[in-house]
């Protein structure tokens, strides 16, 4: 199975890069892992939040494949404990899925078309986070999931 995580905008911190990267790199021991980001919407600042998510919706939508499963992280998610969220990774996986795609959504959310087409979606937190911070807390979790089910020391560190 591969997982990809699509995010929309660039990350500008250097050092939420360094980690993100990091965590990519650890990644590839255990599942192919790709992290897909679509440039910022260009103008933006002269469309409305419908037209914005619409945009972007249009743009995560040609990112999919047709046996793709698209879950969302969306603050309406279901929370996962990491060992709970190590469990629905090993359902996936043993579903036959081929491409679990993640996807971290723009400042206003969907648009109701990629809501639509969604199998799921996935709350880290209550709590509010910047989109660069919720991508390094993907991967790690991604990671931390891996290292849980192959029962190894990383996740009681």
């Amino acid at each position: 199975m591969t997982i990809k995580l699509i995010a929309i905008g660039k990350t500008d911190s250097k050092s939420l890069l360094q980690l993100i990267s990091e965590y990519e790199n650890r990644l590839k021991h255990y599942v192919k892992f790709e992290l897909d980001i679509i440039p910022d919407i260009k103008n933006a600042k002269n469309l409305s939040e419908a037209q914005q998510k619409e945009k972007e919706g249009e743009l995560i939508l040609k990112k999919l494949g047709p046996t793709d499963a698209l879950v969302l992280l969306d603050e309406n998610g279901k929370q996962y404990s990491s060992i709970e969220f190590s469990t629905y990774l090993q359902k996936k996986m043993n579903s036959g899925l081929k491409q679990l795609v993640f996807v971290i959504g723009g400042p206003y959310g969907f648009s109701p078309e990629v809501y639509a087409k969604a199998k799921g979606k996935i709350s880290l937190s209550k709590m509010t986070f910047s989109h660069q911070m919720v991508r390094l807390f993907v991967v790690e979790q991604v990671y931390r999931a891996f290292t849980i089910l192959r029962n190894e020391p990383y996740h009681h560190q």
